[in-house]
This record gives C-alpha cells, sequence and structure tokens, in this order.
C-alpha cells in the first residue's frame, strides 16, 4: 500500500509541476484571454439575463487573474530560490544538500524538515543546558 501511495505521489508531483509551469506561462494566459474574447463576442453571451452576463464577466476576470497570479508566484518563487541558493552556497558550513531544495519531493523534504526539527531541538537543549 505504501508503495502505491509513494507512485501516485511522484505522479501527483510531476503533473502539478508541469500545471504550475503552464498556468504561468504568457502564452497560456494570452490563449485564455482570447477564449474570455470569444466568449464575449459570442451571441449567447448578449441574449444572457444582466445577471448572467455579470456572473460571466466576474468569472472571467477570476478565470485570468488565476494566470496572473500563477506567473507572479512562479517568478517571486524562482527569486527567492536563487536567493536562498547564493546564501546556502557562500556559507561554508551550509549544508548545501539544501541547494535546490525545490526539486526535491516533498516526502524529501518533509525528512529534512524532521532533521532540521532534531537538530534545532538539540540546540536549544544546549543552550538550556549553558544557563544552569
Amino acid at each position: 500500500m505504501t508503495r502505491l501511495h509513494k507512485h501516485s505521489e511522484a505522479i501527483f508531483e510531476k503533473i502539478t509541476t508541469k500545471a504550475t509551469i503552464i498556468l504561468g506561462n504568457s502564452i497560456t494566459f494570452i490563449l485564455a484571454l482570447l477564449l474570455v474574447i470569444f466568449w464575449f463576442s459570442n451571441k449567447e453571451f448578449y441574449t444572457q439575463s444582466i445577471h448572467a452576463m455579470i456572473g460571466d464577466i466576474i468569472f472571467s476576470i477570476t478565470f485570468l487573474s488565476l494566470f496572473i497570479i500563477q506567473k507572479a508566484f512562479n517568478k517571486f518563487s524562482g527569486s527567492l530560490h536563487l536567493k536562498l541558493n547564493e546564501l546556502v552556497s557562500s556559507h561554508e558550513p551550509a549544508n548545501n544538500a539544501l541547494i535546490n531544495i525545490e526539486t526535491k519531493t516533498e516526502s524529501e523534504i518533509t525528512e529534512l524538515s524532521k532533521e532540521y526539527t532534531e537538530l534545532a531541538m538539540k540546540v536549544q537543549e544546549l543552550e538550556e543546558g549553558k544557563g544552569d
């Protein structure tokens, strides 16, 4: 069962990574915008009630916002990762396994997180021991 879970998690991570890239792509936004323009120029749009029209306009704005937000997030996330990679690589005693951690799977990140939680607890215990 755990093997099936790990396999499905790996597939899901690959799909979400590709979806994030596709949703944040400028070409995808242009295609979505063309789709919205096509819908607004369609006869069916103008034969609706005013409430349905307003609903469609709000839905279209929300739909296009998804692509804009994803693009902004991808840019922010990429720049943040580069900054962190630079900090980790420039600090000699740092664990260089953390460079490009964004490419690791969620389970690998969870394992690393557990290791750092344990390390933080040990440091805290040492600091409490010094205070006595």
